[in-house]
């Protein structure tokens, strides 16, 4: 069976930017201000793949572009999320910039998802 790279793998791709996540915040130094920063973070960032799971087991097109649609929704508060730990964590500027390029990344990868999608309708 030929498998994929990592890179084309979406279910694996959403997957470990959500487990990037998890591990970058669970080094961070939680109080008043940072833990609601960090919990919107991680229910940003794993929901990506979590919604992306959803969609490859959708019931129709239309589902199937719901779910996309939300990934991308979700890619894109979690970079709004990023920018916000940054602001309270100027140290860790390179790896939130890491994570937020692949945010990016990931949102560009699931509008364009959408807009074949609505084309071919």
């Amino acid at each position: 069976m030929n498998q994929l790279p990592n890179k084309y793998n979406l279910e694996e791709r959403t997957a470990k930017f959500g487990e990037d996540i998890i591990d970058f915040c669970k080094g961070l130094k939680q109080d008043s201000i940072s833990k609601p920063l960090i919990n919107q973070l991680v229910r940003s960032g794993t929901s990506i793949g979590a919604n992306y799971m959803e969609a490859n087991s959708g019931s129709s097109k239309k589902d199937f572009r719901n779910k996309i649609f939300i990934c991308k929704k979700e890619a894109q508060e979690s970079k709004h999320w990023l920018r916000m730990i940054v602001k309270y964590f100027p140290d860790n500027k390179d790896a939130v910039d890491k994570l937020w390029q692949e945010c990016q990344e990931l949102t560009m990868i699931f509008q364009k998802i959408t807009s074949s999608i609505d084309k071919s309708n």
